[in-house]
């Protein structure tokens, strides 16, 4: 009896003590000084929803944008700022002559395009969910981007991007001019997980989608059930139901054993979100990691019949002397996490604790097994590289 309340009256300590000990160690950590170049262009709120968790791993392990000062997720990056009361301020490259970008290639150690995808005037004067298009207030790569992206190529400095650089909305030629310098092409397919596809059950689902799909199959959309939906240029919508065209409707990622080793990520996890498809040209980039379904016959022949392979690239990227480079078909940055946890060293050892693992849809479980260790390994080794060659 006296053991028990010897750990009744310590446990409320270590509850407290722990967490403290944990954010010490974080300020004690050494900081240094890994200068991003960070493009949003989809920021509807200050929270930085499409990069906070580039943010949340440059804050936690200490990487600061100058000699002192540790990166912010409302200021930190170029693209969308929004204001109060319906204003907003643009911040992109589109702003800067060549003189400039040059400049800002020369000071970035690398840059990260978490999305272009932009604003559009329903969400932002509206206050709504995209669920009709609507006209684009912001958003697109540019030719500035471009610019930019080539100049950090040829100055061998470290480019990241992701799910949505190169789709709807940009230009053809700056899509063009990006899969050119960095050897890939975008099939024109873009791709999303529904956890429910009743679209009296499920607002999510954008009325563009089902309006697509309904043009074309006699106003029909027959859909119950979880599934995939498939968006292709011109509006084409392709629909993969659980029970008739997938067997487990979620998609995942599998990983090749010697990428996921070194870079401890899982050999499968399922992922919930929006990705493209996108080729790559073997002979520049290394495929690591691929989306992978579970496919009836029903489903195969369905992919089969619109030219949509059964496994495309997840992640891929280009290591050399002469430049770094890597690609994830997903909206790998997109996770709703918190980011206070990134004040504590050594809070990945407690991720149990932000993980719900009987929701098979939840992105958290993404970021702290999968974003998280691929993205900490590739800056540490990047910066380190940097490091040594006295950069």
């Amino acid at each position: 009896m006296k053991i028990n309340r010897r750990y009744a009256y310590f446990f409320p300590w270590v509850l407290l003590l722990v967490p403290l000990l944990m954010w010490v160690c974080w300020l004690l950590t050494p900081k240094k000084k890994l200068v991003a170049a960070i493009v949003d262009k989809t920021a509807l709120t200050s929270a930085g929803q499409e990069h906070i968790s580039l943010t949340w791993i440059l804050n936690h392990y200490r990487y600061t944008k100058d000699a002192h000062h540790l990166y912010q997720v409302s200021s930190d990056y170029f693209g969308f700022f929004p204001k109060q009361q319906e204003k907003f301020r643009l911040k992109g490259l589109e702003r800067f002559d060549a003189s400039l970008l040059d400049k800002l290639s020369n000071d970035a150690d690398l840059a990260y395009y978490t999305d272009t995808y932009g604003v559009y005037a329903n969400e932002w004067y509206l206050k709504k969910q995209v669920a009709e298009r609507s006209g684009m207030v912001y958003g697109g790569l540019s030719s500035e981007d471009v610019d930019f992206m080539e100049k950090m190529k040829q100055k061998r400095k470290l480019v990241v991007a992701e799910f949505n650089t190169i789709g709807s909305p940009s230009a053809l030629t700056e899509r063009y001019r990006f899969e050119q310098l960095f050897g890939l092409k975008w099939t024109g397919w873009i791709g999303r997980y529904f956890d429910e596809l009743d679209t009296s059950k499920n607002k999510d689902i954008p009325h563009w989608l089902v309006k697509g799909y309904t043009s074309r199959h006699n106003n029909s959309w027959p859909f119950k059930n979880e599934g995939v939906v498939f968006v292709g240029e011109g509006n084409t919508i392709v629909v993969l139901e659980a029970g008739k065209d997938l067997v487990s409707a979620l998609p995942h990622i599998v990983t090749e054993k010697t990428f996921r080793d070194h870079y401890r990520l899982p050999q499968k996890i399922n992922y919930s979100y929006w990705f493209d498809v996108v080729v790559p040209d073997t002979a520049i980039n290394q495929v690591q990691a691929q989306f992978s379904f579970d496919l009836t016959a029903s489903g195969r022949k369905t992919l089969q019949q619109y030219g949509i392979p059964v496994m495309f690239p997840a992640v891929q990227s280009h290591k050399g002397k002469d430049y770094q480079f890597w690609y994830f078909s997903g909206d790998f940055c997109d996770n709703p996490i918190s980011f206070n946890t990134s004040y504590f060293k050594g809070i990945e050892q407690f991720k149990f604790l932000f993980m719900n693992r009987l929701d098979k849809t939840q992105r958290k479980s993404f970021f702290w097994s999968f974003y998280r260790p691929l993205i900490s390994t590739i800056l540490h080794e990047y910066y380190m590289e940097n490091k040594k060659a006295g950069r």
